[in-house]
């Protein structure tokens, strides 16, 4: 079991079913859930999408997502990274869709000098918080602070308590200066050790997100109505509105024979998993410069990390191109129809929890390559869109316009 996913439930297993337990004896709904409903409607969003405007609210999607570049250099001066950053929020909101911005990344703040760890390096980072909020506010609906830390690759070369300040200094600045633009922070599934030490700062939020991925990781079977009970624990936990802010389903891949999988390492020059393992540098530096960069940064270059990494957590789907058979969903397929059941279940199976504000759907468009391995036929991250590469409709497009549809003339 990839060593992440092991963690979160030994750290989980205490607060999860007594929480959940709680979610049923407790109203689906408070002040709060009824105030976002009320004024911003379900939010109907999706990650990631292109400025084809048109085509995008055709599916009845009002919000997308998408990340805030660091905004100053060195120097303090506007990056251009920043500047189309914001030129681009302001054509989606010239064009009547809102922003889900979501703050920087830890590395990328420490790059730039906004480093939590130190007196000044916060300081910076408060800084730059207000003057985000201070220049987006007018263009945006909302803000994500992070995301998902506690994952490894996001949170480098933060620890959990390191990043839990991370998140709460900003929520702090944003929370007088905020308006309407709403704000909170998000996890990867349960999280109860990022959660548990965030409650201080739940008085700063206005909702919590939740992303969560089932039949698509961790060589684990997923079951949908797990959304449910996990929506229901950060509910119980928090006390917050709840937003899925990722969710989505693999719109195509399969398993590997034996045969395939040892070509594979063979390619790299090794016969065996357990080969490999000996001379896991070799190993890692054979790979292709895109995936044996991942590995290390994942790593913080600790070669004693790199084997569990690659063979025994979900990196293992990626070295082989392949979604195992019990990768998926009983009943729906990683094909373009069985993603779109999956968004016709589950968007409903949301919009039917009161303290849901929301979903963000993973994502609006393939991608030509993956940006954990760099493999173009890699199909954990390049086949989640809405639409493929050149911007074509997939059946999962048609059946989010019509789910969304349906709750948009609900509201």
């Amino acid at each position: 079991m990839d060593a992440f996913l092991k963690d979160q439930i030994t750290n989980s297993i205490k607060y999860i079913p007594a929480n959940i337990i709680k979610s049923y004896c407790r109203p689906t709904h408070s002040p709060e859930t009824e105030h976002l409903r009320k004024t911003l409607g379900f939010i109907r969003g999706v990650c990631h999408a292109p400025e084809k405007f048109e085509q995008v609210k055709q599916a009845n999607i009002e919000w997308v997502r998408m990340d805030i570049p660091y905004p100053f250099d060195e120097n303090g001066n506007l990056r251009d990274r920043y500047i189309s950053f914001k030129d681009s929020v302001i054509r989606f909101h010239n064009n009547g869709i809102k922003i889900m911005a979501i703050t920087y990344y830890p590395a990328e703040c420490i790059k730039y000098g906004a480093d939590i760890r130190t007196e000044a390096g916060e300081q910076t980072l408060r800084n730059t918080t207000r003057y985000i909020i201070e220049d987006l506010k007018p263009y945006i609906g909302g803000i994500q602070v992070a995301n998902e830390m506690g994952m490894p690759h996001f949170t480098v070369p933060l620890t959990m308590q390191e990043a839990v300040r991370f998140i709460g200094v900003q929520l702090e600045e944003l929370h007088p200066l905020r308006d309407g633009v709403i704000i909170g922070y998000n996890s990867a599934g349960p999280q109860i050790d990022l959660h548990l030490p965030m409650k201080k700062y739940h008085k700063f939020c206005d909702y919590v997100g939740l992303d969560m991925y089932l039949g698509c990781f961790f060589n684990l079977p997923g079951f949908i109505f797990l959304f449910e009970v996990m929506a229901r624990f950060l509910w119980a936990f928090t006390g917050k509105p709840i937003l899925m802010q990722e969710f989505g389903y693999i719109g195509g891949g399969a398993p590997k024979s034996k045969s395939e999988k040892k070509a594979i390492l063979q390619s790299y020059g090794f016969e065996s998993e357990k080969e490999a393992t000996t001379d896991i540098e070799r190993f890692v530096d054979n790979l292709s410069e895109h995936f044996s960069g991942h590995i290390k940064r994942a790593c913080q270059n600790d070669p004693n990390k790199y084997a569990s990494l690659l063979f025994k957590g979900d990196m293992k789907n990626h070295l082989y191109k392949e979604l195992p058979h019990i990768t998926k969903i009983p009943g729906i397929d990683h094909t373009p129809e069985g993603q779109a059941k999956f968004f016709r279940k589950v968007i409903k199976l949301f919009y039917d929890l009161d303290f849901v504000a929301g979903t963000f759907i993973y994502c609006y468009s393939d991608y030509g390559k993956c940006g954990y391995c760099g493999q173009e036929d890699c199909p954990t991250e390049t086949r989640w869109g809405l639409v493929d590469q050149n911007g074509n409709p997939k059946p999962a497009y048609y059946a989010v316009k019509e789910i969304y549809g349906k709750i948009k003339n609900n509201t």
